[in-house]
């Protein structure tokens, strides 16, 4: 299998598998509402390989290709259904999200500075 055909194939795979049903849970109901779980998903994919005349003089065994793919999900909040209407409820926690992102800031700056 060649590296357009591996990517077609992995590209096919996840384009079957990434439909509205991974981001949108499977509805709940509860006390006259509805609440449907809401994440997000985010996949990568990539591949490579020499270049045709760099690997023709050495044998089979030895060319080289390959790749590899990742998918991650998160979730974000719900969308409650109810007598009152429609709302989305976001889940996170603002605080951790800041710490990260001061933390982000310092190792770069401590990263520059070495440099």
């Amino acid at each position: 299998m060649d590296t357009q055909q591996m990517l077609a194939l992995l590209s096919e795979q996840l384009g079957v598998r990434a439909g509205a049903e991974l981001v949108f849970g499977e509805p709940l109901r509860t006390s006259g509402r509805t609440v449907i779980p809401v994440a997000r998903i985010a996949y990568g994919f990539g591949s490579g390989g020499a270049p045709r005349g760099a690997d023709e003089d050495r044998p089979p065994e030895s060319r080289g290709a390959g790749g590899g793919g990742g998918v991650t999900a998160a979730p974000v909040g719900v969308v409650e259904i109810g007598e009152a209407g429609v709302r989305f409820v976001p889940i996170g926690n603002r605080a951790v999200l800041a710490g990260v992102f001061l933390a982000g800031i310092v190792l770069g700056a401590w990263l520059g500075r070495r440099r």
